[in-house]
């Protein structure tokens, strides 16, 4: 199956949060697509040897700081990040962690598991009992869709970032 990524950044679908997959668009949750952003430029930081702050990271993803604030709480929270208190403080990725760290890892933080389990079109009741007009098609691409999330990792991503290859705000 082939993956089209939409918003200009070549490995996720960061801009409006929509991937287009066989023509159909799969909705992220807002706090899911900054809470990727926040992750790869805490990544970034990380990678080049320094924490980062709330503001800055607000600054870079375009997000409003107390909105970001409760993200970074979540993912804290679920060892996602890890924050430090004090005058060297600041927010990172432990480097151990660093590796081993999936896309999918932060999508079921924020989003949880409805991405791969809810109805193509928004229907309360789809099942493979009562399924909706696009049931079957969903199957699969669903099933590309957590592939694609369990195998990109976040070093990764922000090796792109890093590397130019890719961005984290939108072109004005």
């Amino acid at each position: 199956m082939r993956i089209m990524i939409i918003a200009g950044f070549a490995h996720l679908f960061l801009q409006n949060a929509l991937l287009t997959l066989y023509g159909y668009f799969i909705m992220f949750s807002k706090a899911c697509e900054y809470s990727i952003r926040a992750t790869i430029f805490i990544a970034t930081c990380t990678l080049k040897g320094r924490r980062t702050n709330l503001k800055e990271i607000s600054e870079e993803i375009e997000s409003p700081m107390a909105f970001t604030a409760k993200l970074l709480q979540q993912l804290g929270h679920h060892h996602i990040i890890k924050s430090i208190k004090g005058i060297n403080g600041g927010f990172e990725i432990e480097s151990e962690k660093m590796s081993t760290l999936k896309l999918s890892d932060v999508v079921d933080v924020i989003d949880g598991d409805e991405i791969y389990t809810r109805c193509g079109l928004g229907l309360k009741s789809c099942s493979p009992q009562n399924p909706c007009p696009l049931h079957s098609h969903f199957k699969s691409i669903r099933s590309d869709l957590k592939q694609m999330l369990e195998s990109t990792g976040i070093e990764d991503l922000s090796r792109d970032l890093m590397n130019g290859k890719a961005s984290l705000k939108s072109l004005k």
